[in-house]
């Protein structure tokens, strides 16, 4: 699957994928990682990519101009079943556990990475959808990009390695958390405080234990 991300900061973007489970996926080729940087594609000598809202406002927002610029670079195109266009925005659809199942059967996504107060609102005349990773203010997009990115490449195949682990894990199902776990030791102490595995899990009854992980599920507001 093939992310673009356009962003005036690419190397936060890039830097991410230097690491872990992530650069595996773009070492095997399973993912690929492309920024697009809109200061590219200006003609003044300061490469201005910002300027200030008409009717007056706080702070700067992104130019029309080198965004769609970034865009046509790529050839990206709104409105196609196997590839999305997407405004990371406060006031998109909120992303969950369902958009990142639709997502990860695209063979493209590219991200519009805002900054400062936002960007011209004529670049939605090119996007498909506008995505928000929740109900706060960032500085920017890369974080809510990368986010996307994460979860999205995790549900790949092949990019965790073991399935299961995606099938068992938090919002699998929807509204369901995942069930508690523990690893050795068996008894952890703090002082006179005694910390023990659940016995169920020692048993060896795969039934039981089965049972046990469905009920201690956490159901999520």
């Amino acid at each position: 699957m093939k992310f673009n991300v356009i962003t005036i900061f690419p190397e936060i973007i890039n830097s991410y994928f230097q690491e872990g489970i992530l650069k595996k996926a773009v070492d095997n080729k399973y993912i690929k990682i492309n920024t697009i940087n809109p200061r590219d594609f200006t003609t003044d000598k300061h490469q201005t990519v910002d300027d200030t809202p008409y009717g007056g406002g706080a702070g700067m927002l992104l130019k029309i101009d080198p965004l769609y610029k970034a865009l046509k670079s790529i050839k990206a195109k709104k409105g196609l079943k196997t590839k999305k266009i997407v405004l990371l925005s406060a006031s998109g659809k909120k992303w969950n556990q369902k958009k990142v199942k639709e997502y990860s059967k695209l063979k493209e996504l590219t991200l519009i990475s805002g900054r400062y107060e936002g960007v011209d609102e004529r670049i939605k005349e090119f996007i498909d959808e506008e995505i928000s990773i929740g109900d706060y203010v960032l500085t920017g997009g890369e974080l809510a990009a990368l986010t996307i990115i994460d979860s999205t490449t995790r549900l790949i195949p092949s990019v965790l390695g073991n399935n299961e682990s995606i099938i068992e894990e938090s919002h699998s199902q929807e509204g369901i958390g995942e069930y508690p776990q523990y690893t050795r030791p068996e008894t952890f102490k703090i002082g006179n405080k005694r910390l023990t595995v659940p016995k169920i899990l020692l048993s060896g009854d795969h039934k039981k234990i089965k049972e046990w992980r469905e009920n201690k599920s956490k159901k999520l507001s």
